[in-house]
């Protein structure tokens, strides 16, 4: 995956559509819903709220991680297992968001299971 920070074009994301409350889904099962997300170019993402599943966690998602958007089920793949979303770097959606160290991190953490 040559870019964490970007949508790939067969996800079926349309630039300047709205995410916010669609569910997400790992490769193993539901992890929650869009609490915020960002389309800006080389740096777009997904933050997750989990609810009950992590202790009711954010999580910041590239949006290289997205496989599909189905706008009709109001639902988005990703590239992820559960375990590999809850073991990424902790995240809090106000002090994280504008933190490059932390967003290095966290690409880090899912282009590790990249090909």
């Amino acid at each position: 995956m040559s870019d964490i920070w970007g949508y790939q074009p067969t996800t079926g994301y349309t630039a300047g559509g709205s995410l916010v409350g669609f569910k997400v889904e790992a490769t193993d099962g539901s992890i929650g819903k869009v609490d915020k997300h960002s389309d800006e170019v080389g740096s777009s993402y997904l933050v997750v709220d989990t609810g009950v599943w992590i202790f009711g966690k954010h999580v910041l998602l590239p949006a290289g991680t997205v496989t599909r958007v189905d706008a009709a089920e109001e639902k988005i793949y990703v590239d992820c297992t559960k375990d590999q979303i809850k073991d990424a770097p902790e995240f809090d959606k106000d002090r994280h968001l504008s933190d490059l160290g932390h967003r290095q991190q966290t690409g880090d953490h899912y282009s590790g299971y990249r090909t």
